[in-house]
């Protein structure tokens, strides 16, 4: 056993002891995290624009500081990225994590001396909470690789831009520097597919432990290990037995990966975004990820079908109710305020807090009245898949408005690994499943105002082909579940299995 086993273990105990003890006091210590951030910023020019020297409690705050998305929250970031200071939160941050807008175009999230470490040592803990929950420390000794962007940073104005992914490799502990894979030079490649094949060259002769990344994206590097080597990925790698993953429900995926690698393996679900980390899987038999209430990050939640009402209810931790599909709103220690990411979720547990993602609040079919959600669209598919002969690769669905014939209904795009034998049947079952979670989207269909749901079979690898056509193979980018327009669905009719 090597000498980072032997430590990790006392370690990883002292930091799930502090884990627990703050999320079991859930409330108390959010109510600390909100006094601390209005303190620090009451001098910041937002904080002088919105009265931060005045506010005594949560009430307060709501009355002084709206809710805002990114293009709302605009004209402050410019001043930050012109080169000002405090304006947001005190002095500069230290980097931009640049992301991709679908209507603000490029983003520049800031990150502070304060919200760097957060996103660091959240990844770091979610390790050290499966250490000790499976005395596993294994993992430690063989090869990592976490599939991300390129760490090249770009300067703007004095401030360092890149990848919120890119950014975190500059931040390796030096006792894992001989354990990451793949090598900076790799790393760099921005084609993706380039990069997957120099990955898989780096990776194909070592001892690979720990793999980590977006589902979709490490399954097309299982996929192209497989056809290079004839072997199963478990094979190549035996020692690989966790697997680290965020961004979208690996539940769809697991059938796949459980066929690409020969076996079962540990999972950890994560859920970062560049604004902050938000929260993490604690325990492997635990579905949904606890929330992190002590992560430099104030959270409160405004029912999803009430966030776009002129006066909706918002509320912090200490109100929230199980049961209900909130939209997330952050306040950071990085300096954004009343922020909305666009996530939704919902508690499966209050004290302590955890929580699944539901899905986009932006990303959901409504055409009809129906408001079905991302959540609804996984678990219907799932239901029929996961523990099944049927493998599917990938999927999105969107409503189909004025068919040649008949009634309006929703169309499902799907890519299979292996296809159900009778695909009617197939359509029934998730519909069923779908009408049973959804009671508006039950009426339609009883009411006949819309016919049960119909499947396009997408062609083998159609989904990357289609990505790679909208320039986001890779990286940090996934396929939306749900639209309630047709713009992706047009696209994908491209790559429909003839």
């Amino acid at each position: 056993m090597s000498i980072k086993s032997i430590l990790a273990k006392p370690f990883a105990k002292l930091v799930t002891n502090k884990f627990y003890k703050e999320s079991n006091n859930a409330v108390e210590v959010q109510q600390k995290v909100f006094n601390k951030l209005v303190k620090q910023a009451k001098n910041t020019a937002f904080g002088k624009d919105h009265n931060f020297d005045k506010i005594k409690n949560y009430q307060d705050f709501k009355s002084q500081v709206p809710i805002r998305d990114y293009e709302d929250l605009k004209p402050y970031i410019n001043r930050v990225v012109a080169g000002e200071s405090d304006v947001l939160w005190k002095g500069k941050p230290l980097y931009f994590a640049k992301t991709s807008g679908t209507t603000s175009g490029t983003k520049y999230i800031p990150l502070t001396k304060e919200s760097m470490p957060m996103h660091i040592n959240a990844a770091r803990n979610s390790l050290l909470l499966y250490i000790n929950e499976t005395k596993k420390t294994d993992f430690l000794n063989g090869k990592m690789i976490f599939l991300q962007g390129s760490p090249e940073l770009k300067e703007k104005n004095g401030i360092n831009v890149g990848r919120l992914s890119g950014i975190t490799a500059h931040y390796i502990p030096q006792y894992l520097t001989k354990n990451r894979l793949p090598s900076w030079e790799t790393n760099c490649i921005e084609d993706w597919e380039q990069k997957i094949e120099a990955i898989i060259d780096e990776t194909i002769n070592e001892d690979m432990t720990l793999i980590g990344g977006i589902p979709p994206w490490v399954q097309m590097y299982f996929e192209r290990i497989v056809a290079r080597t004839g072997k199963k990925v478990g094979e190549v790698f035996p020692n690989f037995n966790l697997f680290a993953y965020g961004g979208v429900n690996f539940e769809p995926y697991r059938n796949k990966f459980e066929e690409l690698i020969g076996r079962k393996i540990d999972a950890i679900e994560m859920y970062p975004a560049s604004e902050g980390f938000i929260a993490y899987q604690d325990a492997q038999d635990e579905k949904a990820m606890m929330l992190l209430v002590n992560n430099g990050m104030f959270y409160e939640f405004i029912p999803s079908e009430e966030f776009f009402n002129e006066n909706p209810t918002r509320v912090s931790l200490a109100d929230v109710k199980l049961g209900v599909n909130y939209v997330i709103i952050l306040n950071t220690n990085a300096g954004l305020w009343g922020y909305n990411i666009g996530d939704t979720i919902e508690f499966l547990s209050i004290n302590p807090p955890r929580i699944v993602v539901t899905g986009r609040i932006k990303h959901f079919i409504s055409a009809f009245g129906e408001h079905v959600i991302g959540k609804e669209i996984e678990d219907s598919i799932n239901a029929h898949t996961v523990g099944t002969e049927i493998s599917v690769s990938e999927f999105t669905v969107a409503p189909q408005i004025t068919p040649q014939t008949g009634l309006p209904y929703h169309q499902w795009f799907i890519e299979f690994d292996k296809k159900p034998s009778d695909m009617e049947e197939f359509a029934k079952k998730i519909d069923a499943t779908l009408q049973q979670q959804n009671s508006y989207y039950f009426d339609l269909i009883d009411g006949k105002i819309l016919q049960p749901l119909k499947i396009t079979v997408i062609e083998k690898g159609g989904f990357n082909k289609y990505m790679k056509s909208v320039g986001k193979l890779g990286g940090q980018n996934k396929v939306p579940r749900l639209a309630n327009d047709r713009k992706i669905a047009d696209a994908l009719m491209e790559f429909e299995e003839k």
